[in-house]
């Protein structure tokens, strides 16, 4: 009766593990430039005595969905979107470089370029500082430009150009704080042919419906693992009651 309860507990437990995925890609399914996470159960053959049909589940990450999301217009001259394939570069605070899809950029305090959450975003030529007055504009090529506003007639200038990388998915990673970064930890070389519509977002990639229909599938897996727990104690009870009348 044992081995049924560990099974079963074995099964509930990584149930819950990915329900925690599917309701964490649910919860950014507004983020801007989210990707998302990919689980998937496998079956590991439980080693010793018993038949050779037994065996453990264990949710494995897969990884994550890099398909891209929809593109939104906000006519704000710092929203930037990435074309197609390509990433934004972060430089991070102990001076590493991660990657992200979430181009709603901002001026901190002293100009410089930044993401939402504070994070330097890399230049080309490193980081890039908007000086004030002026209006900003971003080209395809990830070229930031900025006019003087306070002169007349007004100049352009050529601020910095985004560092916009495209290594292969499969050398990513995904970290605790959302970015990507590249499995041996190398910094990605700027790719020339990855674009980026200025005045727009994109989306997340979550696909709500799925989502929604996975949580319900998860939710009676586990319905039925913690019925076999019941199942097991019942027999167990009943056996122990056969042993004790013998």
């Amino acid at each position: 009766m044992d081995r049924l309860i560990y099974t079963a507990m074995s099964g509930a437990k990584h149930i819950m593990e990915q329900q925690a995925t599917t309701s964490n890609n649910l919860a950014n399914a507004t983020t801007t430039g989210f990707r998302a996470q990919i689980d998937a159960f496998r079956a590991v053959p439980i080693v010793g005595e018993g038949l050779p049909t037994r065996s453990f589940v264990v949710d494995a990450t897969v990884g994550s969905n890099f398909a891209s999301g929809g593109m939104q217009q906000t006519g704000r001259a710092l929203d930037v979107a990435v074309q197609g394939d390509g990433w934004l570069t972060v430089q991070t605070d102990d001076g590493s470089e991660a990657y992200t899809r979430n181009g709603a950029l901002k001026a901190s305090e002293n100009g410089i370029l930044q993401t939402q959450n504070g994070q330097n975003i890399a230049g080309v030529d490193g980081p890039i500082t908007i000086p004030p007055n002026v209006a900003v504009s971003v080209g395809v090529d990830g070229t930031v430009s900025a006019i003087d506003t306070t002169t007349s007639p007004s100049s352009l200038t050529t601020l910095g150009r985004l560092k916009l990388v495209n290594p292969p998915a499969q050398n990513l990673v995904r970290g605790d704080d959302g970015l990507f970064r590249t499995r041996n930890g190398v910094a990605a070389e700027t790719d020339p042919n990855v674009t980026v519509a200025g005045g727009t977002l994109e989306g997340s990639n979550v696909n709500v419906i799925d989502s929604m229909v996975n949580m319900i599938s998860l939710s009676r897996q586990f319905d039925m693992h913690m019925s076999m727990l019941k199942t097991a104690e019942t027999t167990e009870t009943a056996a122990d009651q056969i042993f004790t009348l013998s």
